[in-house]
């Protein structure tokens, strides 16, 4: 150490506060295998042991001349020795730190020594911290990733002094600098831009599609013109996939995309291979509690509505009519360009028992069927084709206390009927008894 720079350190050191558990400069003197001699500008040199600057491999980072501070433990103690600290001085300036960041929001950066319950062992300088489980990355995970022995920077959420606790958060950076990352890829997107991406996560609506730092949502009705009850079935994860951008949000940094809109439109071409009135094989794609659902071709579908299933079955489950999958004629009865829906017949492709019933019989012919249903106004009987015919409860007694007149009839009973009238549009016919 030179006269000039000892001269200059003693007369810094005047200016200090040198009472116990002062932070003061000094100047390494002498190295040897187990202590580090400082001069701190008293009369008496102060020893530190050389084991409080080893780093985590061991090794003793410092040299003779090296300026470095320490913390007054006793000036002259009763053994004439000035006692201090190179430890103490280095964990009051990392508290130091520490406070600031807290009040700035800087980041710190510390090395993760190992897992403790409900997170991670955190080491900043030479003070411990905690880095709870949930801090610990921007997404929920159920296992705890491999970041052990890893630098990382951290933001500092929590500080106590007197408890020595210092609760950080990894969680805080990722989220900021995903955040930059996004602004910036956010300026580079266009609306109907075709971009590439990989599929990062697979939920029950749609699926999130990794831009290169910027998450963008494919929601389950853009994957394909088809019907899709399961994108894990369409996307595989890590997949790497082509998408269009179809909106964004810079503020909300939120993407939308579509995967069907890079490919061809099936609707583009429905007006010239469909037309109302034809007929046209369909696949049973989904069942419904008010129909189901038939696709013509990849990407064009119609509903065939419960009403539409059968002639003679009103309000039975489309289980009990068709199977998924199951190849069906179906007749087109009604497309709707605008909305994109295409209404479909099942009984249409099939004779009218109605109609047939109409043109097998007339008005007075006589025809014999079972009874179905005794109704408080008539009774239904059962006739050929699975239609049912009703004679009416005037037509069974003129009396005005007629409850009775039904007594003598049960179901299941077969009776003579005369053909009184027959709307087949209306699916009705109107029965006598025949005399």
């Amino acid at each position: 150490m030179s006269e000039s720079f000892s001269a200059l350190l003693d007369e810094s050191l005047n200016t200090l506060d040198m009472q116990p558990g002062s932070i003061v400069p000094g100047v390494v003197l002498d190295i040897d295998k187990d202590w580090v001699t400082v001069h701190v500008g008293l009369k008496s040199e102060g020893m530190i042991s050389i084991d409080e600057f080893r780093d985590n491999e061991g090794e003793a980072n410092i040299e003779v001349g090296d300026e470095i501070e320490v913390a007054l433990e006793a000036v002259e103690d009763g053994y004439g020795e000035t006692r201090i600290s190179r430890e103490k001085a280095r964990k009051l300036s990392t508290w130091n730190m520490l406070e600031e960041a807290l009040e700035t929001g800087e980041f710190v950066t510390g090395k993760i020594l190992n897992r403790v319950k409900g997170g991670f062992a955190v080491e900043v300088d030479v003070v411990k911290a905690f880095l709870p489980g949930s801090l610990v990355d921007v997404r929920p995970v159920k296992e705890a990733p491999d970041i052990e022995n890893t630098v990382q920077d951290f933001k500092v959420i929590k500080l106590d002094y007197k408890r020595n606790n210092v609760v950080l958060s990894r969680k805080a950076v990722l989220e900021k600098n995903n955040s930059e990352v996004k602004v910036e890829l956010l300026k580079n997107l266009e609306e109907g831009q075709i971009v590439k991406g990989i599929v990062k996560n697979i939920t029950d609506y749609g699926a999130f599609i990794d831009l290169g730092g910027l998450d963008g949502l494919l929601h389950i009705t853009d994957i394909s013109w088809s019907r899709v009850t399961n994108p894990s079935e369409h996307l595989n994860l890590g997949e790497e996939i082509d998408v269009k951008v179809l909106s964004y949000d810079k503020e909300k940094l939120r993407v939308s995309l579509g995967l069907k809109q890079i490919q061809n439109d099936p609707w583009e071409n429905v007006e010239s291979n469909y037309s109302v009135g034809g007929v046209y094989e369909a696949e049973v794609s989904n069942l419904t509690d008010y129909g189901c659902f038939a696709q013509l071709e990849e990407g064009i579908e119609g509903l065939i509505h419960l009403s539409e299933l059968d002639w003679t079955s009103k309000n039975i489950h489309p289980s009990k009519v068709v199977e998924i999958e199951e190849k069906i004629k179906v007749m087109i009865l009604e497309i709707d360009y605008d909305k994109r829906r295409i209404s479909l017949g099942l009984k249409q492709t099939k004779s009218n028992p109605w109609t047939e019933f109409a043109n097998k019989y007339g008005i007075g012919d006589k025809v014999e069927g079972k009874i179905k249903s005794i109704t408080d106004f008539g009774i239904f009987v059962g006739l050929e084709g699975d239609i049912d015919g009703l004679i009416h409860l005037s037509d069974i007694s003129d009396e005005v206390e007629s409850d009775n007149a039904l007594e003598e009839f049960k179901k299941d009973q077969v009776l003579d009927c005369i053909v009184f009238a027959v709307d087949a549009e209306r699916e009705r016919i109107s029965l006598k008894l025949s005399e």
